[in-house]
């Protein structure tokens, strides 16, 4: 059988879209409409918090055969879920403060109409992605922009990329060998080709616990058919 035959339809990638919302118990199915052409998944509704939002657009990704998913969910906040700009930022900082993997003493953030926006700079990429997934299912939050900035020690690119390929090996042999790793004043860029998102999102995970990572440009083809 050829791959173009063996590709899902977009309507069936449509309908496993949705089941797998019914299945994430964080996601309220009947408030998101799913549209899908050439594997490109829109998500449109209303949801109560900027958790549901995200959890929603996790939950396409998980669906094999989706390539890219375009999140045009709206939060829209019941008064019962209503929160001042002043309780959100306190929020945001027992958040922070009580996350034991962010250092929130280098970390301030702005609360704008229920719009976090975080700033700051940590020493690790994986740091910087733990003070944002801290925020994201705070009561009241309507969107969140992530300002803060990697500062980590200097590691020599030849060094950083080596170290960088032997993790991926480590973790995806068969992903690792088609990953190109390429590092430049501690920006490291990924191509190649993926089976899947969740394997294009082990990838990036694995790469923001390396030490000197201060940003990854990724250009990850997810091809169901690889």
């Amino acid at each position: 059988m050829s791959a173009k035959m063996q590709m899902k339809s977009d309507s069936q990638i449509q309908q496993e879209v949705l089941r797998e919302m019914k299945w994430d118990t964080r996601v309220e199915e009947n408030e998101i409409g799913v549209a899908v052409e050439h594997g490109v998944v829109t998500l449109t509704g209303t949801v109560a918090n900027y958790g549901k939002k995200i959890a929603a657009q996790e939950a396409a990704h998980r669906v094999f055969g989706v390539l890219d998913v375009a999140n045009d969910i709206q939060v829209r906040l019941p008064g019962t879920l209503a929160r001042s700009d002043t309780e959100i930022a306190r929020a945001v900082r027992n958040a922070l403060e009580w996350d034991a993997w962010v250092p929130e003493q280098r970390i301030k953030s702005t609360v704008s109409n229920g719009c976090v926006t975080l700033e700051g700079n940590v020493d690790l990429l994986r740091e910087r992605e733990d003070a944002e997934r801290a925020i994201r299912r705070l009561n009241g939050v309507r969107a969140l922009t992530n300002r803060i900035e990697v500062k980590p020690l200097i590691v020599a690119a030849d060094d950083l990329r080596e170290a960088i390929e032997e993790a991926l090996e480590r973790r995806a042999e068969r992903e690792a060998r088609q990953i190109m790793v390429e590092v430049h004043d501690n920006k490291v860029t990924l191509s190649g080709c993926v089976r899947s998102w969740a394997e294009k999102r082990a990838i990036l995970g694995t790469v923001s616990h390396a030490p000197g990572v201060r940003a990854v440009e990724e250009n990850l083809f997810v091809d169901p058919m690889f």
